[in-house]
């Protein structure tokens, strides 16, 4: 079976077709670092990840860029409201970068604990500017643009195909004004592509421009940075659907208009909304559950990792604390099953699965390949562990495999290296810091990955390389 993923646009699921063999450029929309990610931002980036582990499962060389937004984003997709970091920023007594800072800092900590492999590139929008103005003088130089107020703004009636991601046909979107309008616009969907002083007196963080000193729009940050690291085209874009009808259909006018190339990406992915009750979960609704409130309450972060898993990331799914109970109950479960398999098989799992246990692995994977069905996956798990006809050895090798994409950390409850006394945490640290390790070799850091490795010798965990990756083991 060949990898399949839903295409928004086009609204189908199509077979991934790389624009280069054996490879994946990925792009997913990152956080804007204004305050910390609640349990709902945190199912995109668990989405993210099960999309990166799945590709380099198959054989991939995947290269997953993320952005952090510090500066322009407003609480409005559409221009309007405050803008978030300053506003933040501002209630706390803090500089914008002295918050941004703090917020990276927790967010990584969070997709940590998480089992999420840090993306292979992260670039911040306060590090790109000169790339985001290099990109709008393309755009205006092509003649989708006009100046009003002393912003820069994108004309929508210059690039017919508008709203296509969205399904929404340009002479619709003329209708369609938010209830806060913007008067420089000459149609409400047109969107700024640089801002000046006009729309905020004593903005926090300003640059000099061609258009007068101010800051950029929002939307040009994903489009330069993600040009700049995966080419003017590339295989996929990821983010939640709340970026449908505005974020990603402005990035798609603006970069298709800049570099003449259509599609600019050519399969866009969208995660649903995680719920409580009717509502989503939101820090503007007042509904926002952190990781840190989950942790509180005595959950494991890897609990909300299966409670996520067993919904298919293209479906709402429902959060209630009886919900996370019963993934906490069945991960528990998982892990009980996997120690007395441990045992039947000697406390070793074969070189590769065979038998009864390969052709459960191979229906994970073809669930897995089949738009990420994570549901499905797990469920091929399961039954691998209460098929009593699958050798254990084998039944560990498969489970091994499986978890490369489930990023549930199960080897540790396999692997005989002393993990009755092993920090469950600990463990997460380590894998974490292997694949940052992994992550910095190959951008060439080597420095990092020495250091990282030279960390890890101190504390008495050493690291071992071979073709079938990172593995480690105490001194």
């Amino acid at each position: 079976m060949a990898f399949s993923l839903y295409n928004t646009l086009g609204r189908k699921t199509e077979v991934f077709q790389p624009l280069t063999d054996g490879k994946a450029g990925f792009y997913g929309c990152g956080p804007t670092v204004y305050n910390y990610a609640h349990i709902g931002n945190l199912r995109a980036y668990v989405t993210h990840d099960l999309l990166t582990r799945t590709l380099r499962r198959l054989g991939y060389e995947v290269t997953h860029v993320m952005n952090i937004t510090d500066v322009g984003h407003l609480s409005g997709d559409d221009d309007s409201g405050d803008d978030k970091m300053v506003k933040s920023a501002a209630e706390r007594g803090k500089s914008v970068l002295e918050v941004a800072d703090f917020y990276t800092r927790a967010f990584f900590e969070d997709t940590g604990k998480l089992g999420i492999i840090r993306p292979d590139i992260v670039c911040k929008a306060t590090d790109h500017i000169e790339d985001m103005i290099a990109l709008v003088r393309r755009i205006e130089a092509k003649g989708y643009t006009y100046s009003a107020g002393g912003n820069l703004y994108f004309d929508i009636s210059r690039f017919p195909s508008y709203g296509e991601l969205a399904g929404l046909r340009l002479d619709e979107s003329r209708t369609q004004a938010r209830t806060e309008a913007d008067e420089n616009k000459r149609n409400p969907q047109d969107f700024v592509l640089w801002f000046t002083r006009s729309k905020f007196e004593n903005q926090a963080l300003v640059w000099d421009s061609p258009w007068g000193r101010g800051y950029p729009g929002w939307h040009i940050e994903c489009s330069a940075m993600s040009i700049k690291y995966l080419g003017e085209q590339f295989d996929i874009h990821a983010g939640g659907i709340d970026h449908i009808p505005i974020h990603h259909t402005n990035e798609i006018a603006q970069s298709e208009a800049a570099t003449g190339k259509r599609p600019w990406v050519r399969y866009w992915i969208h995660n649903e909304f995680l719920l409580t009750g009717r509502d989503k979960i939101s820090k503007s609704a007042g509904t926002a559950l952190t990781l840190k409130a989950l942790t509180d309450r005595g959950y494991d972060p890897l609990d909300y990792r299966y409670f996520l898993l067993g919904g298919h990331y293209r479906s709402q799914l429902q959060f209630s604390w009886e919900a996370l109970d019963g993934a906490r109950n069945a991960r528990k479960s998982l892990r009980d099953r996997l120690r007395t398999l441990r045992e039947k098989a000697g406390g070793k799992a074969a070189d590769t699965p065979a038998g009864k246990a390969a052709e459960y692995a191979g229906a994970f994977l073809r669930a897995m390949e089949d738009d990420i069905s994570s549901p499905r996956a797990l469920a091929e798990l399961w039954g691998l562990l209460k098929d009593s006809a699958a050798d254990p050895a084998d039944a560990l090798a498969a489970v091994l495999d499986m978890d490369r994409v489930l990023g549930l950390n199960l080897k540790a409850d396999i692997i005989e290296r002393n993990e009755e006394q092993t920090d469950p945490a600990l463990v997460r640290e380590i894998e974490q810091l292997i694949a940052e390790r992994g992550a910095a070799k190959k951008s060439r850091d080597f420095a990092k990955a020495d250091a990282i490795r030279g960390s890890l010798k101190e504390r008495g965990i050493i690291l071992e390389d071979s073709p079938a990756g990172t593995v480690w083991r105490r001194e």
